[in-house]
């Protein structure tokens, strides 16, 4: 039992690390109204494993805070991955339904927090029509390109 609790730690914690140095290095992409943050690619990775929603949701969090963001931010656009994160893990029976929680998930919430929170006077619809755009590219098509490329050799990366 207790490997098995070592084990879920330290995927979460090096997923949650890989999150927070995909998101600082790529930061000018991954901020505002126009955004395609690479590290939410990673919110395929509930399917493989439960240990990537936590590691997802306190790496948004660390990543949110070394990249400036506001609290509000912090906390919503944490929970909006945490949310995605769920439900992928969810949804894993269909693999092509995978990218759709974190896509929507950001759509949704993201755009009231720029809106909301940093002020920034655009319309909320067009917020998340960028937004949107911006997850299709971060999961729909990396998220994806990362879970086929997994799903060849699930048990050399994620083993329970």
């Amino acid at each position: 039992m207790k490997n098995k609790n070592t084990l879920f730690l330290v995927q979460a914690a090096a997923i949650g690390a890989i999150y927070v140095v995909l998101t600082v290095l790529f930061a000018p992409l991954g901020f505002g109204e126009v955004q395609v943050r690479f590290s939410e690619a990673l919110t395929m990775l509930p399917y493989f494993t439960p240990a990537a929603i936590p590691g997802l949701f306190v790496g948004c969090l660390i990543a949110n805070f070394l990249g400036g963001a506001l609290p509000v931010d912090i906390l919503f656009g944490s929970i909006a991955t945490l949310i995605g994160a769920v439900f992928t893990y969810r949804l894993r029976s269909c693999k092509w339904l995978a990218p759709l929680p974190p896509i929507a998930a950001n759509t949704i919430i993201v755009p009231f927090v720029l809106y909301y929170g940093y002020g920034v006077n655009l319309p909320i619809p067009l917020m998340m029509l960028t937004v949107g755009i911006g997850e299709i590219l971060s999961c729909g098509v990396l998220g994806m390109i990362l879970l086929t490329g997994l799903s060849r050799y699930p048990k050399h990366f994620f083993t329970e």
